[in-house]
């Protein structure tokens, strides 16, 4: 006994419709998440400058506070700034007596709708 099968050899247009809608929403989705992941590198890039910035103002005052005998008496070795670099503001404080010096050195940036600031604070020994 044999039964008959009927089977179509292509696709209904209701099956293409509902192809289409998926790879669709699939293609919005990348491209949006696309959108965010390249916000989020270019921030990632300014973060990193800021750091780097912040980073390299405290090793320069380590050095001026270790350029003098006794420490800590370098004109250089005192509140700084605002300078920008590289679209990074910086400014510095140096703490101003005592064996031990408080420093901070303050980088600001631009960050879409307004500015973002980081601190990276240490103590000095004199």
């Amino acid at each position: 006994m044999r039964l008959a099968l009927s089977c179509s050899d292509g696709l209904t247009l209701v099956e293409v419709m509902v192809a289409v809608v998926i790879l669709g929403v699939g293609i919005g989705a990348f491209a949006g998440s696309s959108a965010l992941v390249t916000r989020m590198i270019g921030r990632g890039r300014i973060q990193s400058r800021a750091a780097q910035v912040a980073a390299s103002r405290m090793e320069q005052l380590r050095h001026e506070a270790g350029s003098t005998a006794p420490r800590c008496t370098s004109v250089a070795f005192a509140d700084g700034g605002p300078l920008s670099t590289q679209g990074v503001t910086e400014r510095w404080e140096v703490g101003s007596a005592g064996a031990i010096r408080q420093v901070r050195v303050i980088v600001s940036f631009p960050i879409p709708g307004g500015t973002h600031a980081d601190t990276l604070q240490t103590r000095i020994d004199c």
